[in-house]
């Protein structure tokens, strides 16, 4: 029987990988996208098949996890045996802006979500299957490094949110025995990984800078470390956890971490940049409440799921600044043939 996978947040960096992964393992893929006046569907524009055509196992569907109503009718379309829950206001600095937004669709939207798969199971029998994507931010100000066990102390709207979330998820699983997995995951990066961002912020900006488009970057806190991996191997821990016999909870990191000065001096030397001739500190781009230092322990991963990292930190750097210096290049030329040139804005990272 072909197993089918529903992934909220699909058009995300993390949902990209994931159909990638799921679509060669042979599942039949469905995905909720938000309705929107221009198409938001570049990152898995290249997996696209025309429902039509013979051999399509991608369909999409308009959600929001906003609307419960819609998730339930979404569920009885699709009738997946596995469900992931990737969709959110993922930006820690713009959950400061928009935090009730944030706790809507990031804690209250997996609590209709969590609600829909009861209800749906309930009625029909059917197994389903729940992955809901954690974050690192939950430990915030807590100790690095972190596993399952330390303490969470959010420091952003984003964070608490996704804490409730985290607890929604246990409670359900406890509570009604429901199949529930949250993956606590630190920071994953890829060239898919959105341009706000500051590790795709940095490259993006340097790619620009090598080919003469712009001349500065603005950055904010250079100190603050963080456990980078790359999102591809990431997403691969995702499904092995709905593999196991039993629902947990569990880490996904590197077990390493680095500051953003040091992501930024390592892409700058790809380039043969000199970091301190492009970068000015704009405080702006501060953290009203900063969180210091992340590092994942990723010994029960290792040990229950058989995950590791597969692409080192220095290689994941070279990966996303060769793609974005192709991007600058491919803007040089079409700069240098007289079109214009629209630049995109940097409002947060």
């Amino acid at each position: 029987m072909t197993k089918r996978a529903l992934i909220t947040g699909i058009t995300g960096q993390d949902g990209a990988y994931l159909t990638e992964l799921l679509l060669a393992k042979g599942y039949e893929v469905h995905g909720i996208i938000r309705r929107a006046s221009n198409f938001n569907t570049d990152r898995i524009d290249h997996i696209y098949r025309d429902p039509h055509e013979s051999g399509a196992r991608m369909t999409l569907h308009y959600g929001d996890l906003a609307d419960g109503t819609g998730l339930r009718r979404i569920l009885q379309h699709v009738r997946p045996h596995e469900v992931y829950n990737l969709g959110a206001q993922s930006h820690v600095k713009v959950s400061f802006d928009q935090p009730e937004y944030t706790a809507d669709i990031v804690a209250l939207g997996n609590l209709r979500l969590l609600e829909a798969v009861r209800d749906y199971a309930i009625y029909t029998d059917d197994d389903i299957r729940v992955y809901q994507a954690g974050s690192s931010e939950m430990y915030g100000a807590a100790p690095a490094p972190q596993n399952e066990e330390t303490p969470f102390h959010p420091r952003s709207p984003y964070a608490v949110s996704k804490v409730a979330a985290h607890w929604y998820a246990r409670n359900y699983r406890e509570a009604y025995g429901m199949f529930i997995c949250n993956g606590i995951l630190f920071n994953h990066e890829s060239p898919r990984r959105g341009e706000t961002f500051v590790t795709r912020k940095i490259t993006r900006a340097l790619g620009r800078i090598k080919m003469g488009l712009q001349d500065k970057v603005y950055l904010g806190n250079l100190s603050a470390r963080r456990d980078w991996g790359f999102a591809g191997d990431y997403v691969e821990a995702m499904w092995l956890m709905l593999q196991q016999d039993e629902p947990d909870d569990y880490v996904v990191a590197t077990g390493s971490s680095y500051s953003v000065q040091d992501f930024l001096d390592a892409a700058a030397a790809e380039l043969d940049l000199d970091p301190k001739k492009i970068v000015e500190i704009d405080p702006r781009y501060f953290r009203p409440a900063e969180v210091d230092h992340l590092e994942g322990d990723n010994s029960k991963a290792r040990d229950r799921l058989g995950w590791q990292p597969k692409v080192p930190f220095g290689a994941l750097v070279k990966m996303m600044v060769d793609h974005d210096l192709e991007l600058a290049r491919q803007e040089k030329t079409l700069k240098d043939a007289g079109h214009t040139v629209a630049l995109r804005g940097q409002v947060s990272e």
